[in-house]
């Protein structure tokens, strides 16, 4: 503003103080985004980290300290990773909202200064102009030089988007910001107790969602970490007991801890890391590291309509002259909409449409929300010409029923219709109040029918969600026909149901969650109604994703199982969402679900090879354990099969999942594949450990082919016998699990009809060659002296390994069958023999 009105004075530098010294500032710390500690806490202490660290404590105990420098750097490599990942989405977000901070000009002794928001206290007298935004609640002033009037926009408080006039006495808000008019507001609440501040009070809780997938793993890495306790403590029973020694008994503890899948977790935090690079070249910030993913499993889509399928624009959808010459008609609407002082959306949609340059202006009134016209009267032509809404301009003149019926049809085609109209007459407006009267013989010459203008790729984006299967559900502050039409334009069904806040405001429980559920447009909703709405879709068993822009949409984005935000929408909303579209990238939502549908198919399938082992590793330690009282496996014996079979092909795995969509459910798919593949593969092992066991101790031979008696087998065997016999039995029962593990590769993605069962047809032999190469390392380990020495591997024959290899293409060719017969589901009863 040029210059400061004589009677607003605004406080002294000496009530400044006083009032700051009192409490009374707007001492509320700017909190851009989350801060520094919550990311460290919120990926250091975790349950699974909790795990690790107890059985960290439990090796060190046992003096397996080098172990624990496994986990060690496993565990801070996926924190590290984590971390990196969320603080160069804070750094970004924190970027952003430094630069679209705003300032605040106040009035002190007089004199306008430029001050930071946090200098504000109570009683301040603050300037407002167009594009500034109100920063702490007051009420408006005037003066004498001024009017005061502004409008102002609180969409981003109420959702609507509407623009509200102000006048001296009345109320503004913190985070709507003026579209019109220049005047002043006195701060009376400040800080915490502002409305912005309130409603953020919940985004300043940044909250962590687990995915479906991450509470299934979750749940079985608790139950793995049961079955691995319990067998721990036989473990140490067996060494209280001298069963066990005391070297033998820690080893197999270490073995015993390895059950707990480590690198599964590594490997889907992995997952997530590549994600959030991929969702980054699609200008999208990924705030939590599982969002990507969560958001596979969305199939609701709620959307707010101005900056999601509208550009926050209206445009003149067509122009119908009503008695007069179309070309002339043109001519003085452009002129009208060139020469209006007070621009606003309408005008600039006019002049966008009809661009004409601007006439000397004799008398104007400016449009208001209040009497729904404006007119212009031009300093070289008789008469008066006004812009309005028809039911309003219809008390100053008669429209013939076809007008009325044309009127009431672009309103149900959501279109906002303007009457264009002429007077010869100019009345007096010079002592007008402040509601102005209409010209009198007014004469309609055209009607407008204007609509929201639609992003460029909301249909093609609406599209790509229904390809998809997700619902798309419309929430917003608007009136209900207008976002429908919208809605339908964008290219929604035409049966669409829509419903008013007032409507649902009156249903109990019951009627609201199914309204909630059967209807697509919902308008003049409330923000408290937004988190409701999202919660009873939660509630019908939906995975709701909310997308929005304004305070307002903090509760519904924080009650959604996925938040989205748009980059220019309201620092609360980029606080609390999982997901920031920067440069408002609509667009970019169905490549980030198809991303999170890649990444949600490669956690699947690794999850699916490290479940093969551990229960085929389980089943075999149990049962061998019962048979011989042995432990079947080393440490090292154990490393080499979990590094072979999951620790190498798994970041693959990842890396060429596609973003196919699954055709059956999760535990449908686990218990398909998994439970037949590890029961077998640990009956295949044992069958192996036992016959090699058995094989290199003579006399058990002899034993069972009833040629001696069981005391003269005890008499004929020695430990040292013994021992030799089950490190040979080790390394055959390591083999059949290595080649166990890798023939699951091509099973998991079938490269051709002969190895589908277990999965569908990939025809991606990518997987085969891996097994392959993978496989020679195995062959390079058990045929150079040092690596087979260093992995405490016994050597056997070439025909040996033949052998094992023999054994373990039947135990293929017997798992493709009982897939093919599904054998599993009908043993299990969920399909007839």
């Amino acid at each position: 503003m040029s210059s400061t009105p004589s009677t607003l004075q605004g406080l002294s530098q000496s009530e400044v103080l006083a009032r700051r010294a009192a409490g009374q500032g707007n001492d509320i710390p700017v909190q851009t985004s989350r801060t520094y500690w919550d990311i460290l806490r919120d990926n250091l202490f975790t349950f699974i980290n909790s795990v690790y660290l107890f059985l960290s404590l439990v090796l060190i105990a046992l003096g397996r300290a080098s172990d624990v420098v496994v986990i060690a750097f496993v565990v801070l490599l996926n924190v590290v990773i984590n971390i990196v990942q969320e603080i160069r989405a804070k750094q970004k977000l924190d970027k952003i909202a430094l630069l679209t901070r705003p300032s605040a000009t106040v009035i002190r002794d007089g004199r306008s200064q430029e001050i930071d928001l946090a200098e504000i206290v109570v009683g301040d007298i603050l300037a407002i102009g167009p594009g500034d935004q109100v920063v702490v609640d007051g009420v408006m002033v005037g003066d004498g030089d001024i009017k005061g009037d502004i409008k102002v926009d609180e969409s981003l408080l109420t959702g609507e988007s509407d623009h509200i006039l102000k006048r001296p006495g009345d109320p503004v808000y913190s985070g709507s910001f003026c579209v019109s008019g220049s005047s002043y507001y006195e701060a009376e609440k400040v800080g915490a107790a502002s409305l912005s501040s309130k409603m953020t009070a919940e985004a300043r809780r940044f909250r962590k969602v687990l995915t479906p997938l991450q509470r299934r793993i979750n749940l079985i890495i608790r139950l793995l970490l049961g079955v691995a306790i319990v067998l721990g403590l036989v473990t140490f029973l067996r060494m209280l007991l001298g069963v066990t020694s005391i070297t033998a008994g820690v080893q197999n503890l270490a073995v015993l801890v390895g059950l707990v899948p480590i690198g599964l977790y590594f490997m889907i935090t992995l997952a997530y890391a590549l994600g959030a690079v991929r969702i980054a070249e699609q200008s999208a910030l990924v705030q939590q590291s599982n969002a990507v993913e969560s958001l596979s499993n969305v199939d609701v889509m709620c959307l707010d309509k101005t900056g999601t399928l509208t550009a926050n624009r209206i445009n003149l959808r067509s122009l119908e002259p009503i008695d007069t010459d179309r070309a002339a008609l043109e001519e003085r609407l452009g002129e009208y909409a060139a020469s209006a002082t007070a621009s606003n959306k309408t005008n600039d949609a006019i002049a966008a449409f009809l661009p004409r340059s601007p006439r000397s202006v004799k008398q104007e009134i400016p449009f208001s929300s209040v009497y729904k016209w404006s007119a212009i009267a031009f300093a070289d032509q008789p008469g008066v010409y006004v812009l309005g809404a028809p039911e309003v301009l219809a008390l100053a003149m008669s429209l013939s029923e076809d007008l009325l019926t044309r009127i009431q049809e672009g309103a149900d085609q959501g279109l906002r219709v303007l009457l264009f109209a002429h007077s010869s007459t100019l009345p007096d407006w010079s002592d007008a109040s402040d509601t102005p009267v209409l010209p009198p013989d007014l004469k309609p010459m055209a009607l407008l029918f204007f609509g929201d203008e639609l992003r460029s790729d909301a249909e093609k984006t609406l599209a790509e969600f229904r390809q998809a299967g997700i619902q798309v559900k419309v929430i917003s502050g608007d009136n209900p026909v207008t976002v429908a039409a919208l809605a339908k334009q964008a290219g929604l069904s035409e049966d669409i149901i829509a419903v008013s806040g007032q409507d649902l405001a009156e249903m109990d429980d019951a009627a609201f969650t199914q309204t909630a559920e059967e209807s697509t447009i919902f308008g003049r909703i409330t923000p408290e109604q937004k988190a409701r709405l999202v919660q009873s879709l939660q509630s019908r068993g939906h995975y709701v994703a909310m997308m929005g822009d304004g305070v307002n949409d903090v509760l519904s984005l924080k009650q959604s199982n996925v938040g989205v935000a748009m980059e220019s929408g309201s620092q609360a909303t980029r606080s609390v969402a999982d997901i920031v579209l920067l440069n408002d990238t609509f667009s970019a939502l169905p490549k980030i679900f198809t991303e999170g549908r890649r990444i949600r198919n490669g956690v699947v399938d690794i999850s699916k090879l490290f479940m093969v082992r551990i229960f085929s590793f389980i089943l075999a330690i149990v049962a061998i354990g019962m048979i011989t009282l042995s432990f079947p496996f080393s440490i090292k014996a154990s490393t080499i099969v979990t590094f072979l079979t999951v620790g190498l092909p798994p970041f693959f795995v990842t890396l060429w999942a596609r973003p196919t969509r699954p055709k059956v459910s999760l535990w449908e798919s686990f218990r398909h594949f998994v439970v037949p593949a590890a029961l077998t593969l640990s009956l295949a092992s044992i069958l192996v450990y036992l016959y090699f066991l058995a094989e290199n101790v003579g006399p058990l031979m002899d034993w069972l082919s009833g040629a001696i008696s069981l005391e003269e087998l005890a008499q004929q065997i020695n430990r040292a016998q013994i021992s030799q016999a089950q490190q040979i039995a080790e390394s055959a029962m390591v083999t059949m699990q290595v080649l166990g593990g890798l023939l699951l590769l091509p099973f998991l993605k079938p490269p051709t009809p002969s190895w589908a069962g277990g999965e569908p047809l990939s025809r991606d032999w990518r997987y085969t060659i891996l097994a392959g190469l993978v496989l020679l390392i195995y062959i390079a380990i058990i045929t150079i002296p040092p690596l087979q020495r260093f992995f405490e591997l016994a050597p056997l024959e070439p025909q040996e390994y033949i052998g094992i290899g023999l054994v373990a293409i039947v135990w293929a060719l017997l798992l493709r069958f009982i897939w093919r017969r599904k054998l599993m589901e009908r043993f299990l009863g969920l399909i007839p023999f």
